[in-house]
């Protein structure tokens, strides 16, 4: 691993974390607010229902692809945007200025204006800044709405799609040069140099690695062992270092040490599939702070 010429791809670790951190900071006024995607976050029918939508949206999105259907793209993409970061702005304000109607509306302004900005201005690191609140938000908002057991199911199964997509299918490939070449902000965008210009540039995925001007990261490769991370936090509170339950701190170093192992991968310059190491990770690193702390008790639906 040649780190002087890859530094930069030592900033995925480093934004795993931040996402990971944001999150848990937004889930318990979220879940005061009642923000939640699943009415009962115990139901193990829930991944299933997760995994069903992802489905869906995918084949829908390349269908759209190779259709044409670049602006119906954009603006479901669009809309996904707006009203996560509005959860997102909404948690901050209500945290800051508490509840009013007045806050409503600026976090919906906002929200509109950053969107806006996304789509106006893709430089890569309007798009990792925004990625990054993002990504959080979804994390927060499903980490709350699913126990324990059914996000490691989801994490599982993830994990699983995502190497069959990658590595077999190749299907996710084909969905991320479309979204590259539409310039979509919703991929994290790491640059290999400080001039490069991801407006001008773009990233073509099927470039040697020494062509291409940046690394790519999927935005589920951050969300997902990040939900893992705010479910132990919300849903086994017991033992804590600093403010971090044990489980999940456990949960963040394992999804950490997936990442190192991921980069590894990355450095080959072929397409990698993100969320088994990640998701992988994250569950052993959960699993041993469960051990540590005799956190066990979301083994008893079973």
């Amino acid at each position: 691993m040649d780190l002087r010429n890859n530094t930069p791809v030592l900033a995925m670790p480093a934004m795993l974390l931040v996402v990971e951190v944001i999150a848990i900071l937004l889930a318990l006024p979220m879940q005061e607010a009642g923000i939640v995607a699943f009415e009962d976050p115990s139901s193990v029918a829930n991944p299933f229902i997760f995994l069903g939508i992802l489905l869906v949206f995918t084949f829908l999105m390349l269908a759209l692809i190779k259709l044409g259907g670049q602006k119906v793209i954009l603006g479901l993409i669009a809309l996904s945007i707006l009203f996560t970061l509005y959860y997102v702005f909404w948690t901050i304000s209500t945290l800051i200025f508490g509840f009013s109607p007045a806050v409503d509306i600026a976090a919906f302004a906002v929200s509109v204006l950053a969107t806006a900005f996304l789509f106006l201005y893709p430089e890569w690191y309007v798009i990792d800044s925004l990625g990054i609140l993002i990504a959080a938000g979804v994390a927060s908002i499903f980490g709350i709405s699913l126990t324990i057991l059914p996000v490691i199911l989801l994490l599982a199964m993830l994990a699983v799609y995502d190497a069959v997509s990658v590595y077999k299918t190749k299907h996710m490939i084909a969905l991320a040069e479309g979204i590259m070449d539409l310039k979509t902000p919703i991929l994290f965008v790491i640059p290999k140099r400080l001039d490069y210009s991801f407006r001008t540039e773009g990233v073509e995925i099927s470039k040697e690695k020494e062509e291409r001007g940046a690394f790519i990261m999927g935005m589920g490769d951050l969300i997902m062992p990040s939900i893992l991370v705010v479910s132990a936090q919300v849903f086994l509170p017991g033992m804590k270092i600093w403010f971090l339950s044990v489980p999940a701190l456990g949960a963040i170093v394992g999804s950490i040490a997936g990442m190192v192992l991921l980069i590894h991968f990355v450095l080959s310059g072929r397409p990698q599939a993100g969320l088994p190491p990640l998701n992988g990770g994250a569950i052993l690193g959960f699993l041993a702070g469960c051990a540590l702390s005799g956190s066990w008790s979301w083994l008893a639906i079973l």
